[in-house]
């Protein structure tokens, strides 16, 4: 009893709403990467999008499975605000050993509906059933056949290296809580949300974004990307071009140094005007801006990507015409690009932005360090010039 106890104690949970203490990015180390950025440099960018979390950290020592130590949370993103009206939208799979829920119904129609959860691998069920319970309490048409619950995108990565994950600590309730206090704007990286727990090339990792400005004839789109990175081994690591992970001494320990990676989620939104079939493409492409930053998509590797439009078809008036507006594929390659740039540094943000993490049974992950990691970039970019 009196352990459990000092548990209690230790307690305590954290809601992202805003962003109130500066944290670092990639660039403000002075790391360099190609492209134009939007106004915050992440997928809130892409007018309509908002980003919530809900963190949930309590606990320290050994682990207690149902009572912590907890290192997780929820992350949710709204493609079209707080609605459920239809975006076009196409998924990737590079590595299938992983969890994204909805993706049949994406196939089948090339439209989600609503918002999309990334949490830890045991609670994509919690989640995904809150998203719906989320969309009935709010746009529930209450007719005898109401589908407003939807079939909800709730993905996953794992993070039982630091956190409970057996003792299934996501609730309802945080779901609602990153739904409703979801926003535009700057969005938080790091240890928060969804990517609380997780790992990046044995380094911590966690919740990343970026955004690219493009032009395309006369017109300007803004492709965003926001990923849960949970990946990688430290040898593979490469940061602007620079092999950081071959480089690197080891003079922090690793904890999860088995033979084995994680995964990494990826939603990518735009507002240039795209097929769900071009989205597919889209989607693809995340996958290079993971090798650029040393992903090889390993067996054990849940690499599962989205990508979605915010702009939609249009109905005639009696629902029995529709029309898309959308860019010949062969203007695709900007909007490819931007996605592969994107991704890339939005891994790189998530790894910047991360905290030491001391998680059950002590384990602890260390945060990259931010001097070495551009002694050694700026050292190494001296002897290639």
């Amino acid at each position: 009893m009196i352990k459990m106890k000092a548990l209690a104690l230790t307690v305590f949970f954290i809601s992202t709403i805003s962003i109130t203490t500066a944290q670092q990015r990639a660039r403000d180390l002075g790391i360099k990467f190609n492209g134009t950025t939007g106004q915050y440099n992440a997928i809130t960018d892409v007018k309509g999008v908002l980003v919530g979390y809900k963190t949930l950290i309590s606990g320290d020592g050994p682990l207690v499975t149902g009572k912590g130590p907890v290192r997780t949370g929820v992350t949710v993103i709204m493609p079209n605000g707080k609605s459920t009206d239809p975006l076009p939208a196409g998924w990737f799979s590079l590595n299938g050993d992983g969890e994204m829920t909805g993706t049949t119904v994406i196939d089948e129609y090339g439209l989600n509906y609503g918002p999309i959860g990334i949490t830890n691998t045991n609670s994509v069920g919690v989640v995904r059933d809150a998203i719906g319970e989320w969309n009935v309490k709010n746009f529930s048409k209450g007719s005898l056949v109401d589908f407003s619950f939807g079939l909800p995108v709730a993905a996953e990565t794992f993070d039982g290296v630091l956190n409970d994950i057996n003792g299934f600590h996501v609730k309802k309730e945080d779901v609602f809580e990153a739904l409703n206090t979801a926003h535009s704007g700057k969005v938080e990286e790091g240890n928060v949300g969804g990517g609380t727990g997780m790992s990046l090339f044995q380094f911590k990792g966690g919740s990343g974004t970026s955004s690219r400005v493009i032009s395309i004839d006369t017109a300007t789109y803004t492709v965003g990307a926001f990923v849960q990175g949970n990946f990688g081994r430290r040898t593979d690591l490469i940061i602007s071009g620079v092999p950081v992970g071959k480089e690197w001494k080891g003079d922090l320990p690793v904890i999860n140094s088995k033979p084995k990676d994680g995964s990494i989620i990826i939603i990518i939104g735009t507002d240039a005007p795209l097929l769900p079939a071009q989205l597919k493409l889209v989607a693809k492409r995340a996958s290079l801006g993971v090798a650029r930053c040393g992903g090889v998509g390993r067996n054990s590797s849940g690499d599962i990507f989205l990508a979605f439009s915010t702009v939609p078809p249009k109905d005639n008036t009696k629902g029995t015409l529709q029309t898309w507006t959308v860019l010949p594929k062969e203007q695709m390659d900007k909007v490819y690009q931007a996605t592969v740039e994107s991704v890339e540094e939005a891994i790189v943000n998530a790894m910047i932005a991360a905290k030491d993490m001391k998680g059950i049974n002590g384990n602890t992950v260390y945060a990259i360090p931010h001097d070495k990691l551009m002694q050694m970039i700026n050292s190494y970019s001296h002897k290639m010039q």
